[in-house]
């Protein structure tokens, strides 16, 4: 085998990889476990008409409902870890359809659920509530009953469920028609003819050959060019349903709809735009840092990802990666570091790359077994020292939050989870560069860092804004036809980058490109989760013991809470602008740093 070729996975040694013994022991256990759940799952029907009885029978479903749900997390964190390590082994793959089938199909056996739950008279709902045996899902059924003036009749809520299945087409559809059917073509490189595609787009503008980096610019938004008609109908019939099913069941709109299940006002969402959008010179200023550090006399559109710097370079072992990120932790005390520096040093993670092997990153923590975590780690990469903090943030937060509650409310909202994750790069970051005795290093960590920033908390909130600005429409009445999508977007193009950048004619196609609108109303929670992770690691790092335990006490509340509770608990109030706009004067503060060492 060459150096360059990757190995097989069986060739992969056993200390590198995960141990998946804690969900089960092999495959053959799995197999065993999933004929149990299919067994326990032919039961749910005769619960149904039993809820409302007394507080015993609601608890006996109860129960019965945890041990399968747990179960089913079980066997599909198993087989989706197991499919990850090869993407193209077809016994995971089948494991993986065979309980995603079972799962779908308790679902479904399960429907009548919430609105039975729905159906108890209040007053008997208040006094099984103060029963023992509903202690544990006393959490769980009042955000169950939260969603009482939602809940439609039966027989509309069948209808509603028959439709579901089709809801994702339209996503489904933009995702094949612009990773499969779309050619993009070729780019000449000096290395020779390149794919052009969907993930190499990215790699291309990051390339520090201008011509190269027009040249796939324009290549790629051509093809977008090409079916900017098609795309726009896509995302406007998306747009049309989030505003069709909030109506349905009643909401005010389909914002109104996304942000109740975080139970997150609307002014949060409001605040956080108004607070970005107050501090744009901050942003303008730093555009204004990369022209001249680029030494151009026009910054364009393919110009914002070129590096400032070249990458720095500097080889760190996994070994060495884990004392890293373990020193820039110590501020969390010894069972935090404790507890992550064995999970690493011993088999949460599965480390490198081998072939078939899922790219990319994820922690994948569940109420059984440990908090997981996929790297494809290069030991040449300094940016993976930063995932591997990140996704051991993750890790930690699922650690926390698994022996803190029970099953059925342990698991925290994604507004909660990347808060975790970013605040643990935040202080790998700090601990880096306090350290760092060498300018190039310090100016790469400098300029990764404001780059990075830059993208989850400016870049997310454009993107939010133009969510906002689409369902607006779409709910006003006003069709969403490719040359108003395409005018919002410029318009936020030109409001968010400022005077110094200079737009070609199909840069405002870049609003037709992103996947995450499809999921609408999502993005904001990043741009919410690095400002409130930024504020935390302020105050911890500033603090003493109590505001330590202030952020244990959010990593522990899982479920327990609502997100701007939990993080009010913490000691920050995301109701408030004062983080969002405390954060952007972060990102100032790095575009003084990268001035001065420029």
């Amino acid at each position: 085998m060459s150096n360059n070729e990757l190995p097989q996975r069986k060739e992969t040694a056993v200390c590198d990889t995960w141990d998946l013994s804690g969900l089960f022991k092999n495959d053959e256990e799995w197999k065993k476990a999933l004929d149990d759940f299919e067994k326990m799952a032919e039961k749910i029907p005769s619960f149904r008409g039993t809820l409302g009885k007394s507080a015993d029978h609601l608890a006996d479903y109860l129960d019965f409902s945890r041990d399968l749900n747990i179960l089913g997390e079980r066997l599909i964190y198993y087989s989706e870890l197991r499919q990850s390590e090869d993407e193209g082994d077809s016994a995971a793959r089948t494991m993986t359809g065979k309980i995603t089938m079972a799962a779908a199909k308790a679902r479904a056996a399960a429907a009548w659920e919430n609105p039975e739950l729905l159906d108890i008279n209040e007053k008997d709902m208040e006094t099984f509530m103060t029963h023992q045996r509903i202690a544990d899902y006393r959490i769980y059924l009042q955000k169950t009953l939260r969603y009482r003036p939602y809940i439609l009749s039966d027989k509309e809520e069948r209808i509603i469920a028959m439709h579901s299945e089709s809801e994702g087409a339209v996503s489904d559809t933009f995702s094949v028609l612009t990773n499969v059917d779309i050619n993009f073509g070729y780019i000449d490189t000096r290395e020779g003819r390149k794919a052009l595609s969907q993930s190499t787009f990215s790699v291309f503008m990051e390339d520090g050959d201008r011509n190269l980096r027009r040249r796939a610019y324009e290549a790629f938004y051509g093809c977008y060019n090409a079916h900017k008609t098609t795309i726009a109908s896509l995302y406007s019939g998306s747009v049309k349903q989030d505003a069709v099913n909030a109506r349905i069941r009643g909401y005010s709109s389909a914002r109104a709809a996304a942000l109740f299940p975080d139970n997150v006002n609307e002014t949060v969402y409001d605040n956080l735009i108004s607070a970005v959008s107050g501090k744009l010179d901050i942003l303008h200023r730093y555009y204004s840092v990369r022209k001249r550090a680029l030494k151009l006399e026009k910054l364009r559109h393919y110009d914002v990802y070129a590096p400032l710097v070249p990458t720095a370079k500097k080889t760190t072992s996994w070994d060495e990666a884990v004392e890293l990120v373990s020193g820039a932790l110590s501020p969390l005390g010894d069972e935090y570091v404790s507890v992550l520096r064995n999970g690493l040093l011993g088999r949460w993670a599965d480390r490198y790359e081998n072939k078939g092997k899922r790219s990319g990153a994820f922690s994948a923590g569940s109420f059984t077994g440990d908090p997981y975590i996929l790297m494809n780690y290069k030991e040449d990469s300094i940016r993976d020292v930063f995932t591997l903090a990140h996704e051991g943030g993750h890790s930690m937060h699922s650690w926390y939050s698994a022996r803190s509650n029970p099953f059925m409310h342990y698991s925290y909202t994604i507004f909660e989870a990347e808060v975790a994750s970013t605040f643990n790069e935040e202080l790998l970051f700090r601990y880096l560069v306090n350290k760092s005795d060498n300018d190039r290093l310090r100016l790469y960590l400098v300029s990764k860092h404001a780059d990075d920033l830059l993208a989850t908390l400016y870049r997310q909130t454009m993107f939010a804004e133009f969510e906002k600005v689409t369902h607006e429409l779409e709910e006003g009445g006003t069709p969403l036809t490719a040359e108003l999508l395409r005018a919002e977007y410029r318009r936020l193009l030109e409001k968010y980058f400022g005077p110094e950048m200079e737009f070609e004619e199909t840069s405002d196609l870049e609003g037709l490109r992103i996947p995450h609108f499809y999921r609408a109303f999502y993005v904001y929670k990043y741009a919410t989760g690095v400002s409130a992770a930024l504020a935390l690691a302020d105050r911890v790092l500033s603090g003493g013991s109590q505001e330590r335990q202030d952020y244990f006490t959010f990593l522990k509340s899982g479920g327990s809470r609502f997100p701007i509770d939990a993080l009010k608990a913490a000691g920050v109030d995301m109701s408030s602008p004062q983080p969002v706009n405390a954060a952007c004067e972060a990102f100032g503060r790095l575009v003084d740093e990268l001035e001065r060492l420029l």
